[in-house]
């Protein structure tokens, strides 16, 4: 499976590069914390693939990387992405190695 860890998606954000940014997780989650990302819950994801870009790089989140690195795996099987990427520790590793100012939970 394709990854990207925290800094190279900060690097991703701050030279504008073209991706689509996913987060899997639930609602409640996204009140804690969030990168901006569109948010498809994990439970929705395979019923909504089709929000999924296949043209550009699209970088999946979630909150440590586990469930995110699942539902990679799902499209990649089901529906045969090839351009995905999962986002290495999650938005817990963002925190850690790239704002501070995000609330852990």
């Amino acid at each position: 499976m394709k990854e990207v860890d925290a800094k190279e998606l900060k690097k991703m954000f701050d030279s504008k590069e073209d991706f689509q940014l996913i987060d899997v997780r639930e609602d409640y989650e996204i009140e804690i914390a969030t990168l901006g990302g569109e948010h498809i819950p994990m439970a929705d994801v395979l019923t909504q693939q089709e929000k999924i870009k296949r043209d550009k790089k699209v970088v999946i989140h979630c909150r440590s990387g586990k469930r995110s690195a699942a539902v990679i795996q799902a499209l990649e099987s089901q529906f045969q992405f090839t351009n995905l990427y999962n986002l290495q520790g999650g938005i817990l590793a963002y925190a850690d190695q790239v704002d501070s100012s995000l609330t852990k939970y």
